[in-house]
């Protein structure tokens, strides 16, 4: 149980618990209410149109801006206070990552206006006024983000609590609103796919909410509404790195922290050279691999069996090439004896449970593809490939999960290469404590008697000795420099960190390869390259209907997996 800070009494932290419980069930049932009215809009139930889910999903969004501009505001009147801030939330990274996706997001926004403007004789006036306001919805959260994302809020906190729940909800709907669009258009594009594959025993009814009206310009229209739904994946992907953020503010609220100084560890490519270029041909040849699929798939059966072919059998094997590297890794850290940092820290805990949570989606989909497997009658040609790669996403998920984990909950090397290593030893003759260098210093010819200087340990006694000596203590430090020899131990030492080097090496490529290769397993799904919707097997043994549902609610668990996988193995690489 969390205290705010300064709370006079044991009893102060009583309010403060109350006010987040009294929070997050507002925040709960500010999802639900949404979700239904997205649910019910989905399936057009009787009464409800767009236009209140998108009325709704508008008056979030005010409510948002009015709380975001209120905080900025009084941010702006006490900004001589010194406040806490949360070192390991909102990382610069994660930071010029939602702003490339907030970018994408307003691209997203103005083809809608566009497409408004197109249609806008049959179009409720919400659908105009809800991307103009997202727009600026988009813009202002960003900014408050790259500003307020490390804030530990001390004051005002019931008040804050309520708005900060109230702002990850709101992009969780938003993140909802975006998925379920743009399921609903994978999904008609699916249907006719089916046809093709030959099967024709699948009801083919397209669910679809287009305009009833002619467009005043038909090649704009064409643009904006091909557009919008290859720009969706980079606006789900927005919504939910936003709504992380938000969350991990919102923990901080009234959150003590200790006050230590956090070592920055900034992304370089060197050393990492053999990880990048194996994951620049996963993601070229995963690109190449997409563009086939979407060109192929639908075209005939004959094409549509070989790009499925095709598919599998290349993430077969890339899936195998990330267990591999994340066994590798793994047994780099038995060998390894390094603690794990356990301090209370609610941007690692929510990494882990998000890792955890969002890969369930892929494993249901994988269980559901292999029990398809196993109890179909008639087995394509294509469909057995389905196998080894199901197996493989479950396996595959497992190792990165227990890598990236341990990764980021083990402590950092306290002890930098560059630094040299100093040790003390004693001089017999004239028991003359000196400050010798190191191995390193005595290899490379950069000893600091070669300088002129002679480094003073205990002020007011080597030092003084020194120079009360005169001639003396220069002869004791010509003698020191012929005394002075690589020991055993130095060597031992050098050997050691040789190998720790190594090992460090190896797990910065792994890292970096892993990275690439989510990205490159990013891509497939998030622009319309499914086999789960395609191969047509499971909806023949689960049901059309069943089956669909189940991929359009495990779908973007799994998109949302490989993104937060990369930028966790990102932060794994800067870290290691």
């Amino acid at each position: 149980m969390e205290k705010g800070a300064g709370s006079p009494a044991p009893g102060g932290s009583y309010p403060q618990k109350n006010a987040e419980i009294l929070s997050s069930q507002y925040g709960i049932n500010l999802f639900l209410a949404g979700l239904l009215l997205t649910f019910a809009w989905a399936v057009h139930a009787v009464g409800i149109s767009k236009s209140h889910l998108l009325s709704y999903l508008i008056t979030l969004m005010l409510i948002q801006l009015l709380w975001m501009l209120w905080y900025l505001c009084r941010s702006c009147t006490q900004r001589r206070l010194i406040r806490d801030k949360d070192t390991h939330a909102g990382a610069r990274w994660l930071k010029c990552g939602i702003t490339l996706f907030a970018v994408i997001t307003l691209i997203l926004d103005s083809f809608k206006i566009g497409y408004y403007i197109d249609f806008s004789n049959c179009l409720s006036p919400t659908e105009g006024i809800f991307p103009v306001t997202h727009a600026v919805h988009t813009i202002l959260q960003v900014y408050f983000l790259w500003c307020h994302a490390k804030d530990i809020i001390q004051s005002f906190k019931t008040l804050e609590r309520f708005g900060v729940i109230h702002s990850v909800f709101t992009n969780l709907l938003l993140w909802t609103n975006g998925v379920l669009t743009e399921s609903k258009h994978q999904l008609n594009e699916h249907k006719e796919r089916l046809i093709t594959l030959g099967f024709g025993n699948i009801t083919i009814v397209l669910d679809d909410h287009a305009p009833q009206c002619n467009c005043t310009t038909t090649t704009l229209c064409s643009i904006f509404s091909q557009g919008i739904y290859y720009l969706y994946p980079f606006n789900i992907e927005y919504h939910i790195l936003a709504s992380t953020m938000l969350y991990v503010l919102w923990k901080n609220i009234g959150r003590k922290v200790e006050h230590h100084q956090q070592h920055k560890t900034p992304f370089k490519f060197h050393g990492i050279t053999v990880g990048m270029i194996f994951g620049l041909i996963v993601l070229i040849s995963t690109i190449a691999i997409v563009v086939v699929y979407l060109i192929q798939i639908g075209g005939s059966k004959i094409k549509s069996e070989l790009a499925l072919t095709m598919f599998y059998l290349h993430a077969i094997f890339v899936l195998a090439l990330m267990c591999t590297a994340g066994i590798i890794a793994l047994l780099i850290y038995r060998l390894e004896d390094r603690s794990l940092d356990n301090s209370k820290n609610p941007a690692r805990k929510l990494d882990a449970e998000l890792l955890v949570g969002t890969a369930a989606g892929s494993w249901l989909l994988s269980w559901g593809s292999i029990l398809a497997i196993i109890c179909a009658q008639a087995h394509p040609k294509y469909t057995w490939y389905n196998l080894p790669y199901s197996a493989l996403v479950i396996i595959e998920k497992y190792i990165q999960n227990l890598f990236i984990i341990e990764s980021i909950h083990r402590e950092q090397e306290k002890v930098n290469d560059n630094i040299k290593t100093l040790r003390i030893v004693t001089i017999s003759r004239g028991s003359t404590l000196s400050l010798s260098p190191s191995y390193k210093e005595i290899y490379n010819g950069r000893a600091a008697h070669d300088s002129g200087e002679v480094p003073c340990l205990f002020k007011g006694s080597l030092c003084g000795r020194e120079n009360g000596g005169g001639g003396r203590a220069k002869g004791t430090a010509s003698q020191e420099s012929s005394a002075v020899r690589p020991s055993a131990s130095d060597f031992s030492f050098h050997s050691r960190n040789s190998v720790t080097n190594n090992k460090r090496r190896i797990l910065k490529n792994i890292a970096a390869f892993l990275f690439l290769c989510n990205l490159s397993l990013w891509i497939p799904p998030a622009f319309g390259c499914r086999p789960e919707y395609d191969n047509g097997l499971e909806e023949i043994v689960f049901g059309f209907e069943p089956w669909i549902i189940v991929v359009n609610l495990a779908m973007p668990f799994s998109i949302f997996y490989r993104m937060h996988s990369a930028a966790s193995l990102f932060e794994v690489n800067c870290k290691t």
